[in-house]
């Protein structure tokens, strides 16, 4: 980890601004979402990057009840559910699988 030379204060609310050159650098704008960690004596912070709750994956991410699941954790599932699917392309709605039946 290396030392920026910047020191803010932290003022009666609890709150410190990020300067701006660290957060074009981390492209961080305005409403976006940090994610807070802490390690023995320090506080992380990185840019919330949201994803797949089962995998980790990063993409084609669809969220249910506040949880975000891949499209291909969502087929897997599906699979060990018991449920066929019919893969075809991917239609205007966004859905790129059907199911047919329950085995």
């Amino acid at each position: 980890m290396k030392s920026t030379g910047i020191v803010r204060k932290v003022d009666q609310l609890g709150r410190m601004v990020l300067p701006s050159e660290l957060r074009a650098s981390f492209n961080i704008k305005d409403g976006d979402a940090l994610e807070i960690f802490t390690s023995n004596d320090m506080i992380v912070l990185k840019k919330y990057m949201p994803a797949d709750i089962f995998t980790g994956e990063m993409e084609d991410l669809v969220e249910y009840k506040g949880k975000r699941v891949s499209r291909n954790t969502i087929k897997e599932l599906a699979r060990l559910a018991g449920f066929k699917l019919d893969e075809a392309p991917r239609s205007s709605d966004g859905d790129n699988f059907e199911l047919d039946d329950i085995l």
